[in-house]
């Protein structure tokens, strides 16, 4: 046997929800571009979850569900009340989703049905979960979701307590569409490892939270925002990225170990963040942004990923810094849930092999004479 590190190159599954082909991301064979550019986020769920774009009464369908879901029960909030001052809001979250388990009835219900429901429930409650810990550490009580609105809108009417503006729903729906899903990676995959010994949807989900949670995956479009922190202003973008390379620091947000040819998701996001700054009237984000990707590009070949643009958007819509990889969270689940779902109906245990390097032939020594 010989290791691949990181299983690089290796086909692990065959799946049918999300492609990705000389460079183009599909989801069900839709191209990610035409989906940014026409679909809402729940749409794109519904594509994900049943193969198929929904019509007008199956959408409606999906919104009353997740209207019916969207509230977590009092005594999640309360522990979240009780979570550590300064928690990490990857941890809150990891331990809030697990704790949803423990007031689903139908949490340890294998059947189809009750599975794809409770992918449904768990795609309307991450928005309220998120919004409740963001809400709670600043000592203020959460918002309840509303009714009948987008989960781009609901989470931040939940978040701030306020209407959001149209613009800023537009982006975040523009967003989650185009975090969904990603077809194996890292996150994804530590879901279906889990749900293949048979354990139910939470613990899968719960799983793909905690890989997600990673700087080298999720974290990344912090990473970025802490970076363009650190530069300050315009006028230090070249210092500081010269200074970088030449000293090979990673630069957050560029490369991509499946896309080589630049991340197809990364343009949509770019243009978002330029509208967001024309919008607002302050572009100093966008224009550091665009001055970091034509030094790294030029210099080192590297093309920014989806988590580049998103961290200007996010920031730009107001939202704090630590807040963005739950929101990437809050669209994944889509995903690995889609993932889920079509791991339970063809299932086989994922058991991979180790390439053994330690010692052999090693005796034991009794411990009077180590």
């Amino acid at each position: 046997m010989t290791a691949t590190k990181g299983l690089e190159g290796i086909v692990a599954a065959s799946s049918s929800i999300s492609s990705i082909i000389d460079g183009v991301l599909t989801y069900r064979g839709i191209n990610i571009d035409d989906l940014a550019e026409n679909a809402t986020f729940e749409e794109v769920a519904y594509l994900l979850w049943y193969g198929k774009l929904p019509n007008r009464s199956e959408l409606d369908g999906l919104q009353q569900k997740l209207d019916q879901y969207a509230a977590i029960p009092n005594q999640v909030i309360e522990q979240i009340k009780l979570y550590p001052k300064g928690t990490n809001s990857m941890a809150a979250l990891r331990t809030a989703i697990s704790s949803l388990a423990l007031y689903d009835e139908s949490a340890n219900d294998m059947s189809p049905e009750a599975n794809q429901l409770k992918a449904i429930k768990l795609q309307a409650q991450l928005p309220t979960v998120v919004a409740a810990f963001a809400r709670i550490r600043d000592g203020k009580e959460p918002v309840a979701p509303k009714q009948g609105v987008s989960i781009a809108y609901n989470f931040l009417y939940m978040l701030t307590g306020e209407e959001p503006a149209e613009v800023a729903v537009k982006a975040l729906d523009q967003a989650l569409v185009l975090h969904a899903d990603h077809e194996l990676n890292a996150s994804t995959f530590a879901a279906r490892v889990t749900v293949a010994t048979l354990s139910d949807i939470y613990s899968g989900v719960t799983s793909a939270i905690g890989a997600l949670k990673g700087p080298l995956h999720g974290g990344a479009n912090e990473a970025v925002m802490v970076m363009l922190e650190e530069i300050g202003s315009l006028a230090n973008v070249e210092g500081y990225i010269n200074n970088a390379l030449a000293n090979k620091q990673k630069i957050m947000g560029f490369g991509h170990r499946v896309y080589k040819d630049g991340d197809p998701r990364a343009k949509h996001l770019q243009q978002m963040s330029r509208e967001l700054g024309k919008l607002t009237g302050n572009m100093e984000l966008y224009e550091m942004s665009i001055k970091i990707e034509d030094l790294v590009t030029g210099q080192k070949g590297l093309k920014p990923n989806v988590d580049f643009y998103s961290a200007s958007v996010y920031t730009t819509l107001g939202i704090p810094r630590d807040l963005f990889t739950p929101i990437f969270a809050i669209s994944r689940v889509s995903g690995w849930s889609a993932h889920i779902l079509e791991q339970y109906q063809d299932n086989r245990l994922i058991r991979p092999r180790a390439d053994y390097v330690g010692p052999v032939n090693a005796k034991y020594i009794p411990i009077e004479q180590r």
